[in-house]
């Protein structure tokens, strides 16, 4: 039956996409690096939010050796620890997000222990890590802020004839650090130099985690660009010159950006011993005695839309969902919103679910109602298939008539499916890179039981029940839609519900819940289009 023959390709398609997704996510294309440096000029205008406050020129009075001195930096956002031998960053502890759902899990990390080799907002000079070179002091105390204050700590240090001065800029609002730095060649016979600002961390997420993978993102003028092979980010790396607006590491959920305040920066990316390390590289003249003034913002926090929109240099920009992005980003915005209501994500997604459905109930319809006219067909296209089985094309011709004198449409059953293809795969993507489903609950445990369940709609179902019920539910679709003649694509159609189930095995729960109440909701609609048209 020709009908049959295009739903099961549609099914077949469907996995073929899925199955792509699962083995080869999409890779944005990575620009050929720019060859040319540019010359960052002393007054060149800068893109972000920087305090650019230097009341007094940079002194070159002796500095009283700080090493070992730990600044503590405490906001209502995140908790952090410089060191003030060149103002390292320790760590930066997210107070909104755990590490795990256990009850003492302790606040994420985005720098961890294992990336202090690696100097966390280290300055480069000249290929010099001023961080172990020379002598360090500083000027400021512990900062603790709330509303909407701002403080500043201030380091000073004497590295290999060059007087740096570096200002870190902390908001109690928000996630981002803005930093001013002052360059002053004391004494080193240089006169051009580069200045790198830097920051590692260990890897966001686990090394085998294909639906959130740990990367090197930037965006500039090409637009957003990223690369996730760690293969690749440990052979080779990435390095891109150009005006770029930032560059990042990044996840699904957490993301570590460094903004340049100039144009014509070189952003590098690497893997270096399981840690992820990125650097964006300016060309700076260091003449003697002249007083150089840089700058760059750094942000260490969630993915995040509401957060990220208020950051300059299009940081928001880096929450992309490929090429089902337009469809995604509202899906997101609609799963809020009932979210502010419900304060549930599960209920959410199932509101969301039902939302969907009535916004393609009437596709929906005219599906179940060509299935169930070309149900009652099926008699004359079997009496067709013996009459004309060995000639194919009077077999379609006579097939396409007894269509038209019922007016029944052959693909009347399947295109409306295909439309909500793209809304499937839009929501897929807004579940596996929404950072407020992490670790987001809907059922914590089994009913009726101690044991946890659905205690994070991010991470895969870890009773493997809903995938199963899933499948079961796609199993009674399939009994309830007419069957074809040819009893290949009959065992075929009959296999795609196992298919399904074992594919979402380890889906993240929060989609599998959506695919299994659509499943019940198509299911109810099948049948009271079913008993309406008998």
């Amino acid at each position: 039956m020709e009908n049959k023959r295009v739903i099961l390709a549609v099914a077949l398609s469907f996995v073929v996409l899925l199955g792509w997704q699962f083995l080869f996510p999409p890779q944005p294309q990575q620009p050929a690096p720019v060859e040319q440096q540019q010359v960052v000029k002393q007054n060149e205008a800068v893109k972000g939010p920087v305090s650019n406050q230097f009341p007094d020129p940079i002194t070159t009075s002796a500095i009283v050796s700080a090493k070992g001195t730990k600044l503590k930096v405490e906001t209502p956002l995140y908790s952090a620890v410089i060191n003030s031998q060149g103002g390292l960053l320790e760590n930066f502890k997210l107070k909104k997000y755990k590490e795990t759902i256990e009850p003492n899990s302790p606040d994420v990390d985005m720098v961890g222990t294992d990336a202090l080799n690696k100097a966390p907002m280290g300055l480069i000079l000249n290929g010099i890590p001023t961080w172990t070179r020379g002598v360090w002091g500083y000027e400021g105390n512990d900062l603790s802020l709330d509303g909407d204050k701002i403080g500043t700590l201030i380091f000073r240090g004497d590295v290999e004839g060059f007087r740096i001065e570096r200002r870190l800029t902390f908001h109690a609002d928000n996630y981002l650090i803005d930093e001013d730095v002052r360059v002053l060649n004391v004494s080193n016979p240089s006169g051009q130099g580069r200045l790198a600002f830097t920051t590692a961390t260990k890897s966001l997420s686990a090394e085998d985690d294909r639906y959130n993978p740990t990367r090197i993102s930037w965006f500039g003028p090409e637009g957003l660009n990223q690369e996730d092979d760690r293969e690749d980010l440990a052979k080779t790396g990435v390095e891109v010159t150009g005006d770029m607006s930032w560059g990042a590491i990044d996840s699904n959920f957490f993301i570590l950006a460094l903004l340049p305040g100039s144009n014509g920066v070189t952003i590098k990316g690497k893997v270096q011993d399981n840690i992820f390390r990125i650097a964006t590289e300016q060309t700076v003249s260091f003449d003697k005695g002249i007083e150089r003034k840089l700058n760059c913002s750094y942000f260490f926090g969630p993915m995040d839309p509401t957060v990220m929109n208020k950051v300059p240099g299009d940081l928001s920009a880096a929450i992309d969902f490929g090429w089902f992005d337009i469809i995604a980003k509202p899906l997101t915005i609609a799963l809020e919103w009932f979210n502010q209501y419900v304060h549930n994500y599960g209920i959410s997604i199932i509101l969301l679910t039902i939302a969907i459905k009535i916004l393609f109930w009437p596709l929906s319809q005219k599906s179940y109602k060509s299935m169930e006219q070309m149900k009652r067909l099926q008699p004359m296209v079997a009496k067709l298939r013996e009459k004309y089985g060995d000639d194919k094309e009077r077999l379609n011709k006579e097939s396409m008539q007894l269509y038209k004198t019922y007016n029944v449409n052959p693909a009347g059953g399947c295109l409306p499916m295909v439309l909500q293809i793209p809304v499937f795969f839009g929501l897929y993507k807004a579940l596996l890179g929404t950072v407020a489903l992490r670790h987001a609950d809907f059922i914590t445990y089994l009913p009726f039981t101690d044991i946890i369940w659905l205690a994070d709609l991010s991470a895969k179902d870890p009773l493997y029940i809903t995938p199963i019920v899933m499948g079961a539910t796609m199993f009674l679709q399939q009994k309830m839609t007419p069957s074809a003649g040819d009893p290949t694509q009959q065992k075929i159609m009959m296999f795609l519900p196992l298919v399904f189930t074992f594919m979402f095995l380890n889906f993240p729960a929060g989609l599998v819940v959506y695919w299994l109440v659509n499943n019940v909701l198509s299911i109810a609609q099948q049948w009271i289009i079913t008993r309406k048209v008998k």
